[in-house]
């Protein structure tokens, strides 16, 4: 394997890595600041509070997105078996 195709193969997995992570990191940016909001608007500073929505919310987003990232993932592992076997 020269170094271009490395490179290229190290892209390709980390554009896979965003694509199977970027879901439930956008869900909890978006609870996040809506409950940010939310604790500014009401002036209730709880800690704790933001921790439980985010973490029900990044639970269902990753529940409905996982067939997906198994799919990416599938789909990379077949691209690695195949350069394996050409060599």
């Amino acid at each position: 394997m020269n170094p271009a195709e490395s490179i290229d193969f190290a892209r390709q997995a980390i554009y896979v890595l965003l694509e199977i992570s970027a879901p439930a990191m956008l869900a909890a940016l978006v609870v996040g600041l809506g409950i940010g909001l939310l604790q500014a608007l009401t002036q209730i500073q709880e800690m704790t509070l933001v921790f439980v929505p985010k973490i029900i919310v990044i639970f269902l987003v990753l529940l409905v997105s996982l067939p997906f990232a198994g799919a990416a993932m599938y789909g990379l592992m077949t691209d690695i078996a195949a350069k394996i076997a050409a060599y």
